[in-house]
């Protein structure tokens, strides 16, 4: 039997002086030629935040916080697994798989998996291959497909023979995969769910054209950072693997374009909350094994693929990325449940946690 091992999160303290040392060494651009974040990350909110990273946040406290999960690892497929396994206190408890996404880590749902325990959930929060505390694949193959199918593997290992699965951003592209493969998996939620215009697209309604009105958005100011990470993931790591205010600007620049924050990510999140995710890349470097997931599997993402026939909820965040009406999702999915939120982003779990928890919970307890 495949052994699973405790694991707790534990830095070393050269690590840390390195953070500071590093940080304190950046080597700083000019400023951006606007007032706005038009052009990326202002150069004064940058130096604010590397100088809070610096000198005010404390990683020990956080790293408490974190380690009040249960944390394991497995090897899986030869690559080790890094996954929270929170376990509720019911006998008739269902396990969820939740994944994350790029710029994501298993640090967005600190604020779900306890109130899902409460409502008779196991909850399993692994990272993703590359990602985190999950190792770094050596090889090509690591795809979302075999996420998938590794996802699988878990839940069977830890016991589940039946089990649902929830993700946003690249999680919902492994949820949407694991609904496709079936096996174990008796439900999916997704807060990004893949949907695609019909192409004889006529007479489009207010919400068809906020959605074409957001794809045109993102392809025009938002996906530089996916073309990089999709095409030369390992000429970014560099960058991202040696300056922590490289890896810094890289990823919070997605947490105010992504988030439900009226210009500022710091409306959506703390800045405690912002460097939690961040250090989850730095302290890790993986900034090219997490862009190489883009590599494996971007040209493919939300491609279509066969239909998913176990039943399919979906949370609608209104400043997701890719805005997707019902309509659009229903040839690819069986959705059963449907919930139009009032607020919040791509980061679901992170910035509305009550709205996130309360809908996962309800649509779950329909095929527990």
């Amino acid at each position: 039997m495949a052994t699973i091992t405790p694991f707790r999160i534990d830095v070393a303290d050269a690590d840390l002086a390195d953070l500071k040392d590093r940080l304190a060494r950046t080597r700083w651009p000019e400023a951006e030629c606007v007032d706005d974040w038009s052009q990326g990350v202002p150069l004064s909110y940058t130096r604010e935040l590397a100088n809070y990273w610096a000198k005010d946040y404390d990683w020990r406290t956080r790293e408490a916080a974190l380690n009040r999960f249960d944390h394991y690892t497995t090897e899986i497929d030869g690559l080790p697994i890094h996954f929270i396994h929170q376990r509720c206190e019911r006998d008739d408890a269902f396990g969820i798989v939740i994944t994350h996404g790029w710029p994501g880590s298993v640090v967005e749902f600190h604020k779900v998996i306890e109130p899902l325990t409460a409502h008779g959930f196991d909850v399993v929060c692994p990272s993703l291959p590359g990602y985190g505390f999950s190792g770094k694949p050596t090889t090509t193959g690591w795809g979302v497909e075999r996420i998938a199918a590794a996802w699988d593997t878990l839940m069977g290992r830890l016991g589940y023979q039946r089990y649902g699965a929830a993700g946003g951003d690249w999680g919902a592209a492994v949820t949407t995969q694991m609904g496709r493969n079936g096996g174990g998996c008796a439900a999916i939620h997704l807060n990004m769910p893949l949907g695609r215009p019909p192409k004889d697209l006529r007479d489009p309604t207010e919400e068809e054209l906020q959605a074409i009105e957001a794809g045109v958005y993102y392809n025009r100011w938002d996906s530089g950072y996916s073309k990089q990470q999709a095409s030369r993931p390992q000429t970014l790591g560099y960058g991202l693997v040696d300056s922590p205010a490289g890896q810094l600007a890289w990823i919070v620049e997605k947490f105010w374009s992504w988030t439900d924050c009226d210009g500022h990510p710091e409306n959506a999140l703390s800045r405690d909350e912002l460097l939690d995710n961040v250090m989850l890349y730095w302290l890790t470097a993986s900034g090219a094994s997490s862009a190489r997931l883009y590599w494996e599997s971007f040209g493919t993402f939300g491609r279509g693929g066969d239909r998913v026939e176990i039943p399919t909820g979906v949370a609608a965040f209104p400043k997701e990325i890719l805005r997707a009406p019902r309509s659009w999702c229903e040839p690819g999915y069986n959705i059963t449940h449907w919930t139009q939120m009032p607020r919040g982003g791509h980061f679901a779990a992170f910035e509305q946690p009550e709205l996130y928890v309360d809908d996962v919970s309800t649509f779950f307890a329909t095929v527990r």
